[in-house]
């Protein structure tokens, strides 16, 4: 809770002013994203998700992971506005919410991460397969949508782990079963070693294999069935974009991990404990960032994703007034 309650009204020590500067950072951080951000985040992961739903037949393999991670932006949306107006980012929250409502923020925001870390994940792999093998339909568009379900199954299986200590971390003391499992730390921990150790390793090892396939110049390199050349520049902006908005996200757990709770560094170490607290809510911050950067990185960087919202925006203005083709075509078969 960013409200410096562990300094007095009165104080005046330099650790107090550290806290209402950073505050102060934070909010402006918090409703900059909100003005600027959130809207034009919303609006492109809503049209990516519709412009290539409605072109399912042109889709390709990093289309769907795509949709996938979009879709996981949108949820990262509707977090983002109860979360950043709360009492953890602002020193003028909007409102108060009790510790139901925080868990099940929680839930939302570890689900949409682990939905992007593996959707990057095994669109590395995809695309790798796609260059070794592409007509073997490893990775076609059909075997990737059922992918992309058991990403969400597993996201939600996942998550319900480290929920069972994060729910008796704020629960009464009381049941003897949750008793022994208030430890956050371990929550943290399974989210740090799931959530970005595994994609990290599996990306690593995805690039090097295609950085070496790419070296071998092959007669399959000139099949037209093949992925476009473009689809490698996005992948590799993708991976890089989604791994730095989400490394200090994770390192935050990974500290809270090893050095324990905050609470726990003593009354004499009050400014660690602010200097911790701003660093998890601007990691916080930039993870909600990519929401926001991944829909407009692949708007400028995919060639067809244009070509589908001129089709899609044909096919709506066609609904209300008849076609120019489709009229001529009446024309004819009339005479």
């Amino acid at each position: 809770m960013w409200s410096c309650m562990a300094y007095n009204e009165t104080d005046s020590s330099s650790e107090h002013r550290l806290c209402q500067d950073f505050g102060l950072v934070l909010s402006v951080f918090s409703l900059f994203y909100l003005m600027v951000c959130f809207p034009i985040g919303l609006c492109y992961n809503t049209l990516l998700v519709v412009v290539n739903l409605s072109n399912k037949m042109s889709m390709t393999m990093p289309d769907v992971y795509f949709v996938n991670m979009a879709i996981a932006g949108l949820v990262l949306n509707l977090v983002a506005p109860v979360e950043l107006l709360g009492p953890s980012f602002t020193r003028w929250p909007v409102w108060e919410y009790n510790n139901e409502i925080y868990i099940t923020l929680l839930i939302l925001f570890n689900i949409s991460s682990l939905v992007i870390m593996y959707s990057t994940t095994l669109l590395s792999l995809d695309y790798y397969i796609e260059r070794a093998l592409p007509r073997t339909y490893m990775s076609s568009v059909y075997n990737t949508k059922h992918v992309c379900g058991f990403i969400w199954g597993g996201a939600v299986l996942t998550s319900f782990s480290s929920l069972l200590f994060y729910v008796c971390n704020h629960v009464s003391t009381k049941i003897i079963e949750c008793s022994k499992m208030q430890n956050k730390e371990a929550a943290d921990a399974i989210m740090m070693f799931i959530g970005y150790v595994v994609p990290a390793v599996a990306v690593l090892y995805a690039f090097v294999l295609i950085l070496r396939i790419r070296k071998e110049s092959t007669p399959l390199d000139q099949d037209s069935s093949r992925l476009d050349p473009s689809i490698h520049r996005l992948l590799l902006a993708s991976v890089c974009m989604q791994f730095v908005l989400w490394t200090p996200y994770y390192m935050t757990l990974l500290v809270h991990t090893i050095a324990g709770a905050p609470g726990s560094y003593g009354s004499n170490n009050k400014q660690r404990l602010t200097i911790y607290f701003f660093l998890r809510c601007l990691s916080e911050l930039l993870a909600f960032s990519s929401s926001f950067a991944m829909p407009l990185m692949y708007r400028q960087m995919n060639k067809n994703f244009s070509h589908k919202l001129q089709r899609l925006l044909k096919r709506l203005n066609c609904r209300d007034t008849p076609c120019p083709h489709e009229h001529s075509s009446v024309q004819q078969v009339a005479t």
